[in-house]
């Protein structure tokens, strides 16, 4: 007997040795006689003692599988995958398909240990003179072992050692198998093995393939489609029928072979069987949208990718945020409102077309959070240029997959009211100035890093807005008077300006450092509607800047949940805020939106056009929602203007900051605020800024012998504004001469 079962055991490693030697020759071995097993006393310990086989543990790193976006109810938006999968407990799997898989590619799964010898025998000289087929004749185990080898390779060169053609690849799958033998049970390796494995069709795991095929999930599977799916795992390669005619067919030639064996093997009955072999393929193709390219808010998925992807907060290195957003399993939960956001579209729509060369974007954002409620564009998002797709986000900044957006205009001009008010300014203090302003001298203005930056050979000229003369806080931000601007920012400062700026999150849209010159004010820099929306929600919010934020939630693959609450800090006094918010909110009954009107409920906000009208902005907000447009041409916003162009079906001679921007601003904020109740602003505290102090405007003129009856020097009256008291950088002109009333 000792000497049958070294003979037996020398029988083996002889076997295992001539596959060994054919693998590294190249030898094709067609046929090697395989020693008898089972009866004839060979045994897996005596195979284990030849070969020195030991368990060895398996490292098995979590499973690809999708990520989902929800919006701030829930609802899924868009996802994203590395590999299409979701993994399901073996219990979410149909009875038929656990049958199917197992009669084909394993029948004595249930019977065999660790090492099934016979199945191991015919995998060796298989796997050894068949190119590595990863799906070979190894039992479900040692399949099982191949995939979590291949998943983890981090390396082509890894993936190629995984299912290499080698007698010690071999034993060291051997070897895994046996631990994986002792550490799970037999239903537990299944589950494992029918989700790890790849289907074809882009499909990972059973619940993906059985979507994917069949447009079902795993459970529902009946007897073909399950017989279908068994069949695929051996060569999904060979069998997807996305890759046309032949590969279908083989795949039915496969189903019917697995359904053939069911009935072999008694699991199903021959009329069971011949009426599943007379179903068509079946095969529905079942959409799997992935990436914001297929996402119904494209815009916003963008946003919320590159914020996973760049913030530290979310993982530690690119990488492995990364890894986590394409691999992670992850249901993120993102601040997206699906009412503003329809709102956001529908108004875009309204006013601008997808056939456009000018493009407008859209942001919302909630002051005292931060979280983004809509991002919108006239353009689709997508590569096709023939259709006049965008493959950038149009309303954010380069940092979340934008572009470098659009000169704001006067849309900056409150960072210099701000830094005005906060310097001791009331709201009838001022300055008078003409229709051109050049600065007195270069030292007039200076940056942050304390250079001369004043331009006195440059003249500023006012345009529609006319000839200048006095102008108030109050009366210059109503008409947006570019001159006056200019001469308050070198009252007030350029660094404290820019300084403002920056505490209300002002950053350029290309990430660059912003452009510092006595303009500053006029609205040089380029920007992103999410940027100026953050920034005006400051104003908003009393002074409380909140960092945008699109992502509340991330729940992991095991259903653990992180918070991500909002990142705020007070950067303005509150009362300065207030006040200029006073002023800000007569732009809609005496500034230059006085032609579209307000909302129905305190709103507050700024037009902007840039210098050659390359550029229109409106932004603005309530207490509950703050928004900001803009409008511009992405071939090249100074060389194709908003001068004599057709937008939305509709010829302008001059688009400015009211004219489209402005409507688009107005018919959103009504559909996003539709059914929330008003809410006030905080009253501006009159005995800290009313009236003026000592840069009152100048006594008015006075036909000898008449009187305003308040005495001299009081202000408290109706000045009548020589010129049209209008403002902007070469821009707004909304207004025309008017008598502007002061602000007691």
């Amino acid at each position: 007997m000792q000497a049958q079962g070294k003979d037996q055991k020398s029988a083996f490693g002889n076997v295992l040795r001539l596959v060994a030697a054919a693998a590294a020759t190249g030898v094709l071995v067609a046929a090697i006689a395989l020693p008898a097993v089972g009866g004839a006393g060979m045994t897996v310990k005596s195979a284990t003692e030849e070969l020195h086989l030991l368990p060895e543990e398996l490292s098995e790193p979590p499973l690809a599988e999708k990520t989902t976006l929800l919006d701030a109810d829930g609802k899924q938006f868009a996802q994203f995958y590395y590999e299409n999968r979701e993994s399901v407990t073996l219990d979410q799997v149909a009875d038929i398909m656990k049958t199917a898989i197992v009669s084909i590619e394993d029948f004595r799964f249930y019977e065999h240990g660790a090492i099934d010898l016979e199945g191991t025998f015919r995998a060796a000289v298989k796997n050894t003179t068949g190119g590595g087929d990863i799906q070979g004749g190894s039992s479900i185990t040692q399949q099982y072992v191949k995939q979590v080898l291949v998943n983890s390779a981090e390396t082509k060169e890894e993936q190629r050692a995984a299912i290499a053609p080698t007698f010690s690849r071999k034993l060291n799958e051997l070897r895994y198998a046996m631990a994986i033998e002792e550490k799970y049970t037999k239903p537990e390796i299944l589950e494992r093995y029918l989700n790890i494995s790849y289907f074809g069709a882009g499909a990972h795991g059973i619940q993906a393939a059985a979507k994917r095929f069949f447009g079902k999930p795993a459970a529902k599977l009946n007897l073909w489609e399950a017989a279908t799916l068994a069949g695929a795992v051996q060569n999904p390669s060979g069998t997807d029928p996305n890759a046309g005619k032949a590969s279908r067919q083989r795949l039915l030639d496969r189903r019917n072979t697995v359904l053939d064996r069911m009935k072999q093997l008694g699991k199903i009955t021959e009329q069971e069987a011949t009426e599943a072999k007379a179903k068509k393929l079946g095969f529905k193709d079942t959409p799997v949208p992935g990436g914001c390219d297929e996402s119904a808010y494209p815009y916003f998925c963008l946003y919320a990718q590159y914020e996973m992807l760049n913030n530290e907060q979310f993982g530690k290195t690119a990488s492995l945020r990364k890894k986590q957003l394409q691999r992670g399993g992850l249901t993120i939960k993102t601040t997206l409102d699906l009412k503003a956001q329809k709102a956001s579209e529908k108004a875009i729509k309204a006013y601008v077309k997808t056939s456009d060369h000018p493009v407008a974007a859209q942001a919302m954002v909630v002051p005292g959070t931060g979280a983004i409620k809509a991002m919108a564009a006239s353009r689709k998002f997508g590569q096709n240029k023939k259709k006049n797709e965008m493959s950038y986000n149009l309303a954010a900044d380069v940092m979340h997959g934008g572009g470098a957006g659009f000169q704001a205009g006067s849309t900056f001009k409150p960072f210099t009211l701000l830094t005005a008010l906060d310097q001791g300014m009331k709201l009838n203090d001022g300055n008078t100035t003409g229709a051109g302003y050049r600065a007195p001298s270069t030292s007039s203005f200076r940056d942050c890093d304390g250079n001369r930056v004043g331009d006195p050979g440059h003249e500023v000229r006012n345009s529609s807005e006319g000839g200048g003369g006095f102008k108030s806080l109050t009366t210059g931000t109503l008409n947006s008077v570019n001159t006056f601007f200019l001469k308050l920012e070198e009252k007030v400062g350029l660094c404290e300006v820019v300084k403002t700026a920056k505490k209300l999150g002002i950053k350029r849209a290309d990430g660059a450092k912003l452009k510092e010159f006595e303009t500053f004010t006029l609205g040089i820099n380029e920007m992103d509607p999410v940027t100026v929306s953050a920034a005006y929600a400051t104003i908003a919010a009393r002074g409380t800047y909140c960092k945008p934020m699109a992502i509340t939630e991330i729940r992991d693959r095991n259903g653990k949940a992180t918070p991500y609450k909002p990142k705020c800090s007070q950067v303005l006094d509150e009362e300065v805020a207030d006040a200029a918010t006073h002023i800000m909110s007569r732009v809609f009954t005496d500034g230059t939106m006085q032609e579209v009107g307000g909302i129905g409920r305190p709103a507050a906000g700024k037009t902007g056009t840039t210098d050659g009208y390359t550029a229109a902005w409106f932004a603005g907000f309530t207490p509950d929602l703050a928004s900001a447009v803009s409008l511009g041409d992405p071939r090249g916003a100074f060389k194709h203007d908003l001068v004599g162009v057709t937008i939305g079906g509709r010829y302008y001679g001059y688009v400015y900051g009211a004219s489209i921007s402005g409507r688009i601003w107005k018919s959103s904020m009504l559909g996003a605020l539709k059914g929330v109740d008003p809410s006030s602003f905080t009253p501006v505290n009159m005995s800290r800024f009313g009236g003026c102090s000592g840069l009152c405007a100048p006594p008015p003129t006075r036909k000898p012998g008449t009187t305003d009856g308040n005495g001299p020097g009081n202000n408290d009256d109706h000045i009548v504004i020589t010129g049209d008291g209008n403002g902007g950088f070469m821009n707004e002109g909304d207004v025309g001469d008017t008598s502007i009333p002061v602000v007691p």
